[in-house]
């Protein structure tokens, strides 16, 4: 039986089908809600294996990237989606939905006691240090430590981003050390763009596209569950998406899925051993 993924999106939301097409390819059963409806049937979240916030402009960013799904989703949906996973679901937030998890309090730990508040936040996306909107294709890898069961395997691979506020910053250094200790990196900028080149053309001199501390392009819960990242996995479920793809990819790689598909295949493959274990559990 596919796992059913729930995509939820609101006003702005423009990366929705993006995301249900990615789902499906990767074997889930994607159902897009809106989120009114969401809060009128808050059970739909009790069948979903996977829950997804897509990006986009949720409500035009207005006061602030994210900020106000994440309210309406904190005073209505939180402990519905605090519950789901607590059971095991897999939840993913890319770019607006990133900066919806982190100001709605699932990341960078769902299990935080009481209310998430805007007081109890450690981490948040602001504006990149450029101080414009970037969009482009970056150089991403996967720290060899990390728990996230979205991104095992991937290694170093492309995605491309568009955001205007998509700087990972954190409270202290202390929280910074404590995602090293947790295995809570995702993701980070790769030390190099597509054709192996640093920022200013010189290879190995870096390449940080917002300004992130630590080189964060993503990050996960302590249970590896929940991910949320400013790179588009989304655009890229097919060899053929990669500006490069005649020249790097195509040569070498021939029949493989994505980098940004096999993502999706690692939460979906999860998300069916979770839910043979229940079954069997039940038997």
């Amino acid at each position: 039986m596919k796992p059913v993924a729930l995509i939820i999106r609101t006003a702005g939301t423009n990366c929705d089908r993006e995301l249900a097409h990615a789902f499906e390819l990767a074997g889930a059963d994607p159902v897009t809600v809106h989120l009114n409806k969401l809060i009128e049937e808050p059970t739909q979240i009790e069948r979903a294996g996977l829950i997804g916030v897509p990006g986009g402009f949720s409500y035009g960013d207005d006061i602030a990237a994210g900020r106000i799904l994440a309210n309406r989703l904190r005073h209505r949906l939180l402990g519905p989606l605090r519950v789901a996973i607590e059971r095991g679901a897999a939840v993913i937030g890319i770019c607006n939905g990133f900066q919806v998890l982190v100001k709605l309090g699932l990341l960078p730990d769902p299990t935080g006691e009481g209310e998430a508040t805007e007081a109890s936040q450690t981490v948040t996306l602001t504006d990149n240090t450029r101080g414009r909107f970037v969009a482009k294709w970056v150089g991403l890898e996967v720290p060899t430590d990390t728990v996230c069961v979205w991104t095992r395997g991937l290694g170093r691979f492309d995605l491309p981003i568009a955001h205007g506020e998509g700087r990972f910053v954190t409270a202290s250094q202390q929280v910074l050390e404590q995602f090293d200790f947790n295995g809570q990196v995702a993701l980070r900028y790769a030390s190099s763009d597509l054709l192996g080149l640093g920022e200013d053309g010189v290879s190995g001199l870096g390449f940080n596209p917002n300004g992130s501390v630590g080189d964060i392009a993503g990050i996960c819960d302590p249970s590896g569950r929940v991910l949320g990242l400013m790179p588009h996995p989304e655009r890229y479920t097919d060899l053929t998406h990669h500006p490069l793809w005649t020249r790097t990819v195509a040569p070498t790689r021939a029949g493989e899925a994505s980098a940004g598909l096999k993502l999706f295949h690692n939460a979906v493959e999860y998300a069916r051993q979770l839910s043979c274990k229940h079954s069997n559990g039940r038997a």
